[in-house]
């Protein structure tokens, strides 16, 4: 998968790096000294041609883009446009192995598979070629389906150009599969009400988007891979106070705004894009909404608990599992990084409601890390935008599960927080254990919050493992390895035993890797790429 922009895959300072398909990613490989993504962004401000173009801009063929598919002349396509890749090989963390399987193809599937959140526009503006021609043939025939944006090319002078996508006809999935939800509205002389019938059981933990911007009403119902969405300008202006209240077991979302003007609407209001569509949630370009930074306070020694309030006319509802995108300008450039979100605290982790205003991130703060460094020099007021929710994770999983072991490490502790919580809520699953491993006892997050929680519930139980322990330490030492998991991951008589992994990527992979040696099968994994 070519991952371009920000920092390629995965990210040495990130944290949460979700993998769609919940498999293990490539290994980093470790970069020449002067090869950071702050390099690369000041290399590819310095005004050299990365092109070899001389500032030209081309329409560039099929057959054309195959001829540069070398080392040393890599060309490769994502969404119609076209990049030579060429100068920015020796400074991609996933190796030249890994960006060569885009050399001289068109890689916007491959692109997409992990990272379709990730500003390539911005990070590769200065390598662009041009745009891939498109076949003629192919415009007259009226029956392909395509799955990525088409593009309108408007040149203003040589080398300045700008670009007007239009959503191009996508693929739904069958109805007998995912039966397309269905929406209605009513009003009375002061309130509109639109509500939405998903036709399955939501998420207790709420699957819905509402963002309100001068008059503009955007709806996202997140449904497993898939999202439902409304569109419209509305009819007449309304209050920013937006309530949204779900009917869990049904599948009913009613979404409350107040008119300014007590009159009757006679409609709702016109369609925008994407109105009233059921599609793959990576059919859609990532939407962000503006927050501000309400709080940060220390939860240990370098990590920090960010509080973001939304803006008035959003409510954000993060299913348990899945993460947001967090997207600065750094030095002129988008610098995108994923974080799941925690409650206030791990008891109030999984509780929301429609009147929620505030998203908790707890993040490792990395002293050479761009984006976290970024993040920690915020000021309380100050502004960063923050995308919907992501990921794949479903609760269904859980189905008739009697033990559940979490297993984190570092900071990979953040996915399992809420999920406690739920469980513990839900009152189905007899055991749920976390073993989290940390390297001193001072990086242990929220370690008298777990021991209060293991203390009041019998349900629930935490391992703490160090691998770098003081001698004052009396717990368990040393690093995950099979002859740990086999004492630790009882299977009981007729138990149905689920697992959850999260950490940096060798820790995941290990773990996965032992777990299946002690015959944990594929249905009972699930990794949060770390």
């Amino acid at each position: 998968m070519l991952n371009i922009p920000t920092q390629p895959f995965p990210a040495p300072s990130s944290q949460q790096r979700i993998s769609p398909s919940g498999q293990s990613e490539r290994n980093k490989v470790a970069l020449k000294p002067g090869h950071s993504l702050m390099d690369w962004i000041r290399f590819a401000k310095s005004g050299k041609d990365l092109t070899g173009l001389s500032g030209r801009i081309i329409e560039v063929t099929q057959e054309e883009l195959q001829k540069h598919n070398s080392r040393g002349d890599c060309w490769t396509c994502i969404r119609g446009m076209v990049y030579n890749v060429t100068p920015y090989i020796d400074y991609h963390p996933g190796g030249e192995e890994e960006l060569m399987k885009a050399a001289g193809i068109d890689a916007t599937d491959l692109f997409d598979q992990v990272h379709r959140w990730v500003n390539y526009e911005s990070m590769l503006k200065e390598c662009l070629v041009g745009r891939l021609a498109t076949k003629a043939a192919a415009a007259h025939k009226g029956t392909h389906t395509h799955t990525h944006p088409t593009y309108s090319w408007l040149h203003l002078q040589s080398a300045e150009f700008f670009l007007v996508r239009y959503p191009a006809p996508v693929e739904h999935a069958p109805a007998y599969i995912h039966p397309k939800p269905r929406f209605d509205w009513f009003q009375t002389d002061a309130t509109v009400h639109l509500v939405v019938y998903a036709k399955r059981k939501i998420p207790s933990s709420g699957c819905t988007t509402v963002d309100l911007q001068a008059g503009v009403l955007r709806v996202e119902v997140l449904l497993g891979k898939m999202s439902f969405m409304i569109h419209l300008c509305l009819a007449s202006p309304v209050e920013e106070n937006i309530a949204v209240h779900s009917a869990v077991s049904v599948g009913k979302i009613q979404v409350t705004m107040h008119k300014q003007t007590k009159e009757k609407w006679k409609s709702l209001g016109q369609p925008l894009e994407f109105h009233n569509t059921f599609l793959c949630k990576k059919d859609r370009a990532l939407f962000y909404r503006d927050c501000v930074l309400a709080s940060k306070a220390e939860v240990n020694h370098n990590s920090q608990l960010f509080r973001l309030h939304f803006p008035q006319g959003t409510v954000l509802q993060v299913p348990v599992g899945r993460h947001v995108f967090l997207k600065a300008l750094i030095q002129d450039t988008d610098v995108v990084r994923p974080y799941t979100p925690v409650g206030q605290s791990l008891v109030a982790a999984s509780h929301h409601s429609s009147q929620d205003s505030d998203l908790y991130l707890m993040i490792k703060v990395y002293p050479d890390g761009v984006f976290t460094k970024y993040l920690n020099s915020l000021r309380v007021g100050d502004h960063i935008s923050v995308s919907g929710p992501e990921g794949v994770f479903s609760l269904r999983c859980f189905r008739d599960v009697t033990n559940l072991y979490l297993l984190a490490a570092g900071t990979g502790f953040t996915p399992m927080a809420r999920l406690i919580s739920l469980v513990l809520q839900e009152n189905t699953i007899r055991l749920t254990k976390l073993l989290f491993f940390n390297r001193r006892e001072e990086d242990i997050l929220w370690r008298s919050q777990l021991s209060e929680l293991a203390a009041k519930d019998e349900r629930f139980q935490v391992e703490h493992i160090l691998s770098e322990p003081s001698d004052s330490w009396t717990n368990r030492t040393g690093r995950v390895d099979e002859a740990m998991l086999k004492e630790l991951l009882v299977r009981p008589s007729e138990s149905r035993c689920y697992v959850c992994v999260c950490g940096p990527s060798a820790f995941t992979e290990l773990t996965v890797r032992l777990l299946k040696q002690l015959g944990f099968s594929e249905e009972e994994l699930h990794t949060f790429q770390g």
